[in-house]
């Protein structure tokens, strides 16, 4: 009797034979699909893309800012006349320049003017440290120290100085609080006076500034940051987690001066948040070189502000005219610097101009 085993094999060697003569006989995928190339005929090298960057086509609508629609649907009040400066008197010539000082009342006509000669020093009230004015045109008395952080405080200026100098250097709020013996609300408040003020004071003092360039960047940082009325200033303290958001950045490079700072995500309204605060700041006719990174959406931000309506010329005789494209204004010098990064390594930095020339952009 023959056994399975035999059968097993001369099965096998059935199946290998079969295999081997349909690959002797099956014809080749890319011999017929080859054309045949006359004889003489030249061969034509292949096709390269090119790596040069494309000219800007342009864009066919305006691109939006919320911003500039606010402002243009709320434009700004006309600046209010000043009133006739305060009539001399016969006393004796005041000793204390009150010129940088003005009456906070909503009655008094002279409100918010500076140097008018409607303020007057009396003295410090209680032995004070901080000397009071008087306005003879309302009557009212107002201390010099009205409209910072140290107006309505108990505690000492040094610890209050002192405080704050501690949380701008990255020092907890309830670290603060135990090392000056205070309460961390207390802290929580400065905190908050003393943003408030800065933000202030920045509005007043940044504007018609004229620079040559502009960096913009956005960074990913961890912050504490919870939102204003959700919750108390004591359970503020005790939730504060770290979150991430992005920290975006405008700074003239030479001198550091930071045009613009905001918080917000990685997105197109952000950028041209950051790119319309710029604008605020800078001078008008002022366009310097702007410089950021790959991020897309500067592109659009830019062009948001710094763009026009341009009519481009005809490609051919017949058929419609192409529509207008919104381009560039002529004067925006526009580049990028790229970086690649693998493993927390950077590897390679390219440099990308966008808008205008390299030789303009080597110039600035």
């Amino acid at each position: 009797m023959i056994p399975h085993l035999f059968y097993y094999q001369l099965v096998l060697l059935g199946l290998l034979w079969l295999c081997v003569m349909l690959h002797a006989v099956w014809p080749s995928r890319g011999a017929g699909s080859q054309p045949r190339l006359a004889e003489g005929a030249p061969i034509k090298p292949k096709r390269h893309r090119s790596t040069e960057p494309h000219p800007f086509a342009g864009l066919t609508h305006t691109p939006p800012c919320a911003l500039c629609a606010h402002e243009a649907a709320h434009p700004q009040a006309p600046p209010p006349v000043p009133p006739e400066p305060m009539p001399p008197t016969h006393r004796r010539p005041r000793t204390v320049d009150t010129s940088r000082h003005f009456c906070p009342h909503a009655g008094c006509r002279y409100r918010g003017w500076l140097g008018w000669g409607n303020l007057r020093a009396n003295g410090h009230p209680n032995g004070g440290p901080w000397r009071q004015c008087q306005c003879p045109s309302c009557r009212g008395y107002v201390p010099e120290h009205h409209g910072t952080i140290f107006h309505g405080k108990r505690v000492s200026l040094d610890l209050l100085v002192w405080a704050v100098g501690a949380l701008a250097e990255g020092l907890g709020i309830r670290a603060v609080a135990r090392v000056f013996e205070v309460d961390p609300n207390t802290v929580l408040q400065w905190l908050v006076e003393a943003a408030e003020h800065l933000q202030a004071f920045s509005q007043y003092v940044l504007h018609d500034v004229r620079v040559t360039q502009v960096q913009l960047d956005e960074l990913f940082a961890l912050l504490r940051a919870v939102k204003a009325g959700d919750i108390s200033n004591h359970e503020a303290i005790q939730r504060l987690s770290r979150s991430p958001h992005w920290v975006w950045t405008a700074m003239e490079p030479v001198t550091k001066l930071l045009l613009g700072l905001d918080i917000g995500e990685r997105t197109l309204a952000m950028a041209q948040r950051v790119v319309h605060q710029v604008r605020q700041v800078l001078a008008p006719g002022c366009v310097p070189l702007f410089l950021t990174d790959g991020f897309k959406e500067y592109t659009t931000a830019l062009l948001t502000h710094d763009g026009q309506w341009v009519q481009p010329a005809r490609q051919r005789a017949q058929g419609p005219a192409p529509k207008p494209r919104w381009m560039p204004l002529p004067t925006l010098l526009y580049a990028q610097v790229v970086k690649t990064v693998r493993r927390r390594r950077l590897v390679r930095v390219s440099h990308r101009v966008v808008c205008g020339t390299l030789e303009a952009v080597h110039q600035v």
